[in-house]
């Protein structure tokens, strides 16, 4: 394995996919090092960075000492899979550079299935209430080398996709925090095993001074017997249940959520942080756009937009309700994925489902529970029954549980639509 230190100046990059952490990658290492870029699709390129761009045809034939390469390039499926299954010991990631030019800065990595972001972004609240100088970076916040005047002192709180840890080679953190784990992205890792491995990242580099906060399931007790050198603590679903009756923040009322807790109490002992403040930060904190975002609350009417959810995982929790419940929900279905929500809630529940895989889902819920089926949101939200004067309550739920882009860009942008749609054909004032 090639040693990437700081005498890594003068050295030549390529750096493929021209997204977010592309460009801090170029911004980061062009001054010291020769730079190139290459993007499957060109048209991604600003006209400013064109200088950089190598074409395919200079690029096989130049020996370049490191490829940094983006989370959103799949190896198996890119324009670049041969050269890279070739030159795999020169592929590294953006959290290698900055990892090897800041090996003293102390980062806390939480990754996991379902919650990564809500659980970042509450830890760097507690933190910032602690008076650190603290960073959101990662899959939230800030690419990771885009961080200026970085010191000694500096906390890193890093949210971590599998796509993002999948290839990096150097990259450790002084607490990693896996949350939970359920099937996810199969259909670039293939397998639960290589998506489970790809979080694990995190944990195998550590030393003897690291720490690492795991969910407590048997797989990833089965994959960890390998001799590591950290100290692993495993942490049950209710080890903090004692603290539920401090909590004031229904949004944290839910197993998921109130799981995902334990972890950051956990970090908070080593941290010897003060849990009155973060009490009081998680009593404050308000869900993430898109994140289980309540849009509208009346004595008798709940919406919420939680268009995050790309998997039925990380919907079912919120579907364990004695209230009635219109669940909007469609896209792609996730390989893998499962529906496991006890039947005894299946009477509270009526789904409405749109996209490309709404058979899947239909074929899935039939006969558990009632199924109404269009091509898009906009005929979905058009089959809703008119709720301004129930006299019930009733919960309109949109948590898609699949992935977005056979509609649409992202989940921004199907959250932000089923915003517009509520107005339009569900009039609440």
């Amino acid at each position: 394995m090639m040693k990437l230190k700081n005498e890594t100046l003068s050295k030549n990059f390529l750096i493929y996919g021209f997204g977010k952490s592309g460009i801090s990658s170029l911004k980061y290492l062009k001054k010291k090092n020769r730079c190139f870029i290459f993007d499957d699709d060109k048209k991604k390129i600003k006209n400013k960075y064109k200088k950089f761009f190598i074409s395919k045809s200079k690029l096989l034939t130049n020996n370049f000492d490191y490829i940094v390469i983006s989370p959103g390039i799949n190896i198996n499926r890119c324009q670049l899979s041969n050269y890279l299954k070739k030159n795999q010991k020169k592929v590294i990631t953006d959290f290698d550079i900055f990892y090897k030019f800041n090996p003293e800065v102390l980062t806390i990595t939480i990754t996991g299935t379902n919650g990564k972001s809500t659980t970042s972004k509450l830890l760097y609240d507690i933190l910032k209430k602690h008076h650190y100088d603290t960073r959101l970076t990662g899959n939230i916040g800030n690419p990771i080398l885009e961080e200026k005047r970085v010191t000694k002192n500096t906390i890193f709180v890093i949210e971590a996709s599998s796509y993002q840890l999948a290839y990096s080679k150097y990259f450790k953190s002084k607490f990693s925090i896996i949350i939970n784990i359920s099937p996810d992205h199969l259909e670039r890792h293939n397998t639960m095993k290589n998506y489970v491995l790809s979080k694990l990242k995190c944990v195998i580099r550590q030393n003897e001074n690291d720490v690492a906060i795991i969910t407590n399931t048997n797989l990833l007790k089965d994959l960890l017997k390998q001799k590591l050198k950290s100290k692993i603590i495993y942490v049950r679903k209710n080890k903090y249940a004692y603290l539920k009756n401090k909590l004031s923040n229904d949004n944290f009322k839910n197993s998921t959520n109130f799981q995902n807790l334990n972890f950051l109490f956990e970090l908070s002992k080593h941290m010897k942080l003060n849990l009155k403040t973060v009490i009081k930060t998680i009593n404050k904190f308000k869900p993430l756009k898109f994140r289980q975002e309540v849009i509208h609350q009346s004595k008798y009417l709940k919406i919420i937009n939680d268009s995050k959810s790309t998997t039925l995982s990380s919907t079912v929790p919120f579907l364990e309700s004695n209230e009635k419940i219109l669940w909007i929900l469609g896209g792609l279905f996730k390989k893998g994925d499962k529906f496991n929500l006890n039947k005894k809630y299946f009477k509270n529940l009526e789904a409405y489902i749109y996209g490309k895989d709404r058979q899947v889902f239909f074929k899935l819920f039939k006969n558990k529970i009632k199924v109404n089926l269009s091509k898009d949101l906009r005929n979905t939200l058009k089959l809703i029954p008119n709720l301004k004067d129930t006299k019930t309550k009733v919960t309109v739920l949109f948590s898609p549980s699949a992935a977005s882009f056979d509609q649409y860009k992202n989940f921004e942008e199907r959250g932000r639509q089923f915003n517009m749609l509520i107005k339009r054909y569900l009039p609440i004032e």
